[in-house]
């Protein structure tokens, strides 16, 4: 399946986090662009399109959920999956509200992830 013009940009602080769903995202078709922090992100975002986001929860400097509320405040919205290895109802409860698709536990279940980005990629 071609997934032209689909780019889903990858934010984890753990670069073997970035690189194996880089390397299995762009084996699917997918064009990916990885990033270590929110900042880097927001920093890369003037002038481009991403299709969704595969976001970490916990990150040095903003959060991804403090990411999902600044792109709110600018009335900007992308489907996300989020990742966290750290999970409970608070923050599951907090991904719901934030509008996120799906909020996967790491270790990240690839089949799980590929579920979640044809639904995101459906948008």
């Amino acid at each position: 399946m071609t997934r032209d013009n689909q780019t889903i940009c990858v934010i984890d602080d753990a670069e073997a986090v970035r690189d194996s769903l880089q390397l299995l995202l762009e084996l699917e078709s997918f064009t990916v662009k990885a990033f270590e922090t929110c900042e880097d992100f927001l920093a890369w975002l003037p002038g481009k399109s991403a299709l969704c986001l595969v976001l970490d929860l916990h990150l040095p400097g903003m959060s991804g959920f403090e990411l999902l509320e600044h792109l709110a405040a600018e009335g900007r919205s992308y489907p996300t999956i989020l990742m966290t290895g750290r999970s409970d109802r608070t923050v599951q409860q907090q991904a719901r509200e934030l509008g996120a698709l799906t909020l996967l536990d790491k270790p990240i279940d690839f089949p799980r992830l590929m579920e979640a980005l044809d639904q995101a990629t459906a948008h």
